[in-house]
């Protein structure tokens, strides 16, 4: 699948505002600083489309983009921001937790690591929280240029080798760089794909 359009649409501050839409939706989170905004401009090959910044916890709504006029991609707020305030972290963390629950289109929740680090308590955390949630997701990897990609693919196999204390069957998993584009093809295959998929398999 190729992205030959891609336009933000409205910025959210609750599920309930989100676009009165049946289309898919895939959303991406991660960290703040994990590189979001920039994979989402990587993808759509529109260099502005999500605000990057180097003030990392910018993002604070649930922001939709229509891509190719049939999907949404869905930029969230970054989990784990420490600079943030107790009260404005809680109500992030309730407005990622409605979208995640209660969003009936949402096909599959992305959430990006950063290749380079080992496995940190909040992204496991998270992690197990979409499994026990019964949450569809996969896994990018995010850097991999930092690294070098056989590097990264390596440290993204033993990443995923760690998850085998809880997990039975691993979720899918991606390697990507902004800088490089490597991983732009197989992700956005792996949407296209889910997109084919009869509406009853994506819930």
């Amino acid at each position: 699948m190729d992205i030959k359009s891609s336009e933000y649409v409205i910025s959210s501050p609750t599920v309930s505002t989100c676009p009165n839409d049946t289309k898919n939706e895939y959303a991406f989170i991660g960290r703040s600083n994990v590189g979001k905004s920039s994979l989402i401009n990587m993808l759509c090959r529109h260099k502005n489309l999500a605000k990057t910044s180097s003030m990392p916890g910018k993002t604070l709504l649930i922001n939709h983009f229509i891509i190719n006029k049939e999907w949404y991609l869905v930029d969230l707020p970054g989990y784990g921001f420490a600079k943030r305030s107790k009260v404005v972290q809680k109500k992030l963390e309730q407005m990622i937790a409605g979208y995640i629950l209660q969003r009936e289109q949402l096909v599959c929740t992305f959430v990006l690591i950063d290749v380079r680090h080992d496995p940190q308590k909040i992204d496991r955390e998270f992690i197990d929280w979409l499994g026990e949630s019964g949450i569809p997701f996969a896994i990018v990897f995010t850097k991999a240029d930092k690294l070098g990609e056989m590097k990264a693919r390596k440290a993204a196999k033993l990443w995923m080798e760690k998850m085998l204390d809880r997990w039975e069957e691993l979720p899918p998993y991606f390697v990507t760089s902004s800088e490089k584009a490597i991983g732009r093809e197989e992700l956005l295959d792996y949407i296209g794909n889910l997109n084919s998929e009869p509406a009853a398999d994506n819930v």
